[in-house]
């Protein structure tokens, strides 16, 4: 796999603490979660779009 698509340590270890916490959630926080998750992925791909294209 290309380096740039592999996760750093920090990034693992933040994935692991969000992992520990979703186990927390009730099945409607952890949808309600993943949504909010989506729509800010959503609005960063805007944004390096946006970036890219006025560069």
């Amino acid at each position: 796999m290309d380096k740039s698509a592999q996760l750093t340590l920090e990034q693992k270890f933040k994935l692991q603490v969000l992992k520990d916490q979703v186990q927390q959630l009730s099945h409607e926080q952890a949808q309600e979660y993943l949504v909010e998750m989506f729509r800010q992925m959503m609005v960063k791909d805007n944004l390096v779009k946006h970036l890219l294209k006025n560069a």
